[in-house]
């Protein structure tokens, strides 16, 4: 099964609405919708916690537990 990711607005009759058109025509597809929970921790939320006092015990030596030859190297 292939997979388009894209975006689209759900109108005030319940519609979805898609923000751009796909290149589909004549196919059945089948619609998961992600919605974007409002309790969700944003990035620059997580990088603004780790300078918290209580996350300093990741400087000790003891927490530097991985080098550069750990695992296997992601190519692009």
């Amino acid at each position: 099964m292939q997979a388009i990711e894209t975006t689209g607005q759900v109108d005030q009759s319940g519609n979805l609405k898609l923000l751009a058109p796909l290149k589909l025509r004549n196919q059945k597809v089948r619609v998961i919708i992600l919605l974007q929970e409002p309790d969700d921790i944003e990035d620059k939320t997580w990088l603004y916690a780790t300078q918290n006092p209580a996350f300093d015990f990741l400087n000790e030596p003891g927490e530097d537990i991985y080098s550069l030859q750990d695992g296997n190297p992601i190519l692009s």
